[in-house]
């Protein structure tokens, strides 16, 4: 079994392949090999198989071909440029989200090997008029250019798959929460920040209201349900082969509630509340209720609480 993570020096990639080299196995099959492929090398963990690196742009077909070859049985798609990013630069949404991702699916139809294919897209697929709660059979409509590229992707893994080039799987990604290291240029950074900077002592600001609601999931409940999305079986996903993961809506303030519950009154004490207007349009077109009924079904979960995740954090990042 070779397994290939492209986007395998972020914060997803590198805790899949950490819990890939802890279990040994995907599929039923022994792991022998582990590629992470980045545009930089990815750190290096220690693994009980072959783990090696690529150096990896997906906006480059060459750069593709290079990387994934005929001796690839899983690919994790991960790679991207997020939400503010990609509405700030057009062209590099574009380049990479839409071309990037077709790229690596012209890569699999060239070698005609069918590797299994897990997509990660985005609840910035749903949005503007459509009738809430959004459901497996919502039609998209983003309202944003991330959130067009992402179903963009979505269409295409569901057409490779049905023409038998891939068997793919998406799973649209709740706000992953909370997240260890620097934030990023995801609109939603500050869902992480607001809580990993005050649990280290660190002034945090929140530029949306205490009653802000969101779609939820922790960094160790979405590595679990990648592993259980790559082995799933083709006949058990349907027509469909894109769904949302699993996830919980809660507001601000009950997430801040949640770390109160855990870690006690002082670190709620470090978020600011100033408002950001850059942020404004792209987070108006967030309405949060989703149902994941379909992926659950397959198996995959959502956190128990808040209190989790900020305990999943301590546990696995702090520091």
């Amino acid at each position: 079994m070779k397994v290939l993570i492209i986007g395998g020096g972020g914060l997803v990639g590198q805790k899949l392949g950490k819990a890939l080299a802890a279990r040994g196995t995907l599929r039923g099959v022994p792991i022998d090999t582990l590629v992470l492929a980045d545009v930089v090398d990815p750190p290096l963990f220690e693994a009980p198989f072959k783990l090696e690196t690529a150096r990896c742009d997906i906006a480059d077909p060459a750069s593709v071909a290079a990387a994934v070859d005929a001796d690839t049985d899983v690919i994790y798609l991960l790679a991207a440029i997020v939400s503010a990013h990609a509405e700030e630069d057009l062209d590099a949404g574009l380049r990479i989200n839409m071309m990037g991702t077709l790229n690596v699916l012209q890569r699999c139809r060239e070698l005609g090997s069918k590797p299994v294919l897990v997509f990660t897209s985005s609840i910035a697929v749903n949005g503007g008029e459509v009738p809430q709660p959004y459901t497996d059979f919502t039609a998209l409509n983003p309202q944003t250019s991330y959130g067009a590229q992402k179903a963009i992707g979505e269409l295409l893994v569901n057409d490779f798959s049905r023409r038998g080039l891939i068997d793919g799987r998406g799973f649209r990604l709740p706000t992953i929460s909370v997240r260890p290291g620097k934030p990023n240029r995801a609109a939603s950074a500050f869902m992480s920040s607001i809580f990993r900077e005050p649990l280290q002592g660190q002034n945090a600001n929140c530029p949306v209201d205490p009653d802000f609601n969101h779609y939820y999931l922790s960094p160790r409940k979405c590595v679990e349900n990648l592993v259980k999305g790559a082995e799933l079986r083709a006949e058990d996903l349907g027509l469909n082969r894109c769904m949302p993961m699993p996830g919980r809506v809660w507001t601000i303030a009950q997430m801040i509630e949640a770390m109160t519950a855990v870690a006690g009154p002082e670190p709620a004490k470090l978020i600011t509340w100033e408002k950001q207007p850059e942020l404004e349009p792209i987070l108006k077109g967030w309405r949060m209720e989703i149902h994941a009924d379909k992926a659950e079904r397959l198996g995959l979960e959502a956190d128990a609480s808040f209190e989790d995740n900020i305990r999943y954090f301590l546990e696995d990042d702090l520091g």
